[in-house]
């Protein structure tokens, strides 16, 4: 089973970015996918997941309105598209799916 992450990077507040995670080793179209992050000093939290069909997503609070989680059962892959981005959602991202994480990739948002 393998989670690559990519997509991260530098940005302005205000600016956007999207992450994708493809996914290999398992079935990937019949399990929930969810989006991590992780900011320094503070637990891992759930950002998004969207369920295996892509009919159902739910969200942080924090990020409602500002970022969208998505998937192509054809391409196993899951994105997360971040806009209207702040100085607080600086994180390692992770890709959770089958029991698996990724490897995260470095969201920083500075001016």
């Amino acid at each position: 089973v393998q989670l690559v992450e990519s997509g991260g990077g530098l940005v302005q507040p205000g600016g956007s970015l999207r992450l994708s995670c493809a996914a290999s080793g398992f079935t990937f179209r019949s399990y929930v996918m969810r989006w991590y992050r992780q900011a320094p000093g503070k637990e891992r939290e759930l950002v998004a997941g969207i369920t295996s069909g892509g009919g159902t997503t739910n969200y942080a609070d924090s990020v409602k309105g500002r970022f969208t989680i998505s998937r192509d059962n054809v391409k196993k892959t899951v994105y997360l598209q971040m806009n209207s981005l702040k100085p607080e959602d600086t994180a390692v991202y992770y890709c959770y799916g089958f029991g698996y994480w990724g490897q995260g990739t470095q969201v920083t948002v500075s001016s």
